[in-house]
C-alpha cells in the first residue's frame, strides 16, 4: 500500500458531481447490457469497490425500480503479492447475500491499473460458484498500457492514462471524509 502521508496532488481529475455523473452512467449502461435487474449482482471489491457498487445499486433503483443483488470480497487472501501484504494481513468478510450461480456478475472497484486485483477477485469468486457472466466495472481505468494480465473493464466511468510514476487515488466519503479522484505523486 502507499504511504498517504509522501503523497502530493498534483491535480484533482474529479469532484463529487462527477463521481456522481459516472456512477449514474454506469448503472445505466449496466442495466441497458443486463437488459433490465434480472439476475443482475454487483459484487463490490473491498474496500472502495463496495461503496461504489452500493451506489450503482441506488440508481438502479431508481432507473428500474428494483434493487439488483449485492455482495461484496475481500480478496486479500488470493492476492499474488500476499508475503508483501505483511505477516498478518487484516481480512474482512465477503459477503454474497445470495447462490451466484447462473447470475449476471458485475464485479465492482476504484481503479483498474495492472489487472491483479480483478485477477485475484474473479479466482474467489469462482470459489462460490459459477456464475451466468462475469463482468467489469470501474470508476477509474488507467489505461491498457499498465495491465499485465489480459482484463479489461467492461463499464468504464473515465479512462485516466498515467505514468507509472502516478498514483490514482479515489476519495469516497465511507473512508475519506471527502470525495474526488487525484493524480499523485510521491514526495521527493
Amino acid at each position: 500500500m502507499t504511504d498517504e502521508h509522501n503523497l502530493i496532488e498534483k491535480v484533482r481529475i474529479m469532484d463529487a458531481a462527477r463521481i456522481d455523473r459516472a456512477l449514474s452512467r454506469l448503472a445505466s449502461e449496466i442495466v441497458e447490457e443486463n437488459q433490465g435487474v434480472q439476475d443482475l449482482y454487483l459484487v463490490g471489491i473491498r474496500r472502495r469497490g463496495v461503496p461504489l457498487a452500493e451506489r450503482i445499486a441506488e440508481k438502479i433503483k431508481t432507473l428500474e425500480g428494483a434493487l439488483p443483488y449485492l455482495g461484496s470480497l475481500d480478496i486479500t487472501l488470493y492476492r499474488d503479492d500476499l508475503s508483501t501484504v505483511g505477516a498478518s494481513p487484516i481480512v474482512n468478510r465477503t459477503e454474497l447475500e445470495v447462490d451466484i450461480e447462473d447470475k449476471n456478475i458485475v464485479l465492482v472497484d476504484d481503479v483498474l491499473y495492472t489487472g491483479r486485483t480483478i485477477r485475484a477477485a474473479l479466482d474467489q469468486l469462482m470459489d462460490f460458484g459459477r456464475p451466468k457472466k462475469v463482468r467489469l466495472a470501474v470508476l477509474i481505468d488507467r489505461g491498457r498500457e499498465h495491465r499485465e494480465l489480459p482484463i479489461h473493464a467492461d463499464f468504464i466511468g473515465k479512462t485516466v492514462p498515467t505514468k507509472k510514476s502516478e498514483i490514482i487515488k479515489v476519495m469516497l466519503k465511507e473512508f475519506d471524509g471527502e470525495e474526488g479522484v487525484g493524480i499523485f505523486e510521491r514526495a521527493e
